[in-house]
């Protein structure tokens, strides 16, 4: 590889560290051919971009970018692919269903808004984690529903008012 090629792989790295918030260093060594291609082609269904670096050149582009990412510098040994996704939980959920059928990809660490996650124990850990949408999702929920008890409890008890003064006034004239 030519210093302009290398010089263009890192700047294209320094970007992504710096515009993502997410992204998953892995071991796929023993994987065949095909078995990259399919991994590839679940990470293009899941919008999560797979790159496979030196890394030297990965470390170059952490040490360059706005971030810290020193935790992560002894996980760039041996073979390095690197996973970049807008949703935190995406990779590892992705990871973890391939490796269903597959020995590999292995998780060497993970950076995820600035939190640091080191080895393939974490992975379970980190498939688990609900995305910021489902955050979201669950507070709005938790908010609607003591409104929604209100107006429940409302509507039954005018029912059940107008029930007993239907019931009153039907006395009353016969």
């Amino acid at each position: 590889m030519r210093k302009d090629e290398k010089a263009m792989v890192i700047e294209n790295l320094v970007s992504k560290l710096n515009e993502g918030s997410t992204f998953y260093i892995t071991d796929s060594s023993t994987l065949t051919v095909e078995e990259v291609n399919n991994l590839r082609e679940l990470c293009y269904k899941s919008d999560i971009e797979m790159q496979v670096a030196k890394n030297t050149l990965i470390k170059k582009a952490m040490e360059q970018s706005d971030k810290d990412f020193e935790e992560l510098y002894d996980t760039l040994k041996g073979p390095t692919a690197i996973m970049f996704a807008s949703v935190g939980n995406a990779p590892a959920k992705l990871l973890e269903d391939f490796r269903k059928t597959h020995d590999k990809p292995v998780l060497k660490g993970a950076s995820i808004d600035s939190a640091v996650f080191l080895g393939d124990e974490q992975l379970k850990m980190l498939a688990s984690l609900k995305s910021r949408e489902e955050l979201i999702g669950e507070v709005i929920g938790l908010l609607q529903s003591p409104a929604k008890n209100v107006v429940s409890a409302l509507q039954s008890s005018g029912n059940k008012l107008a029930a007993l003064l239907q019931s009153l006034s039907e006395r009353d004239a016969a």
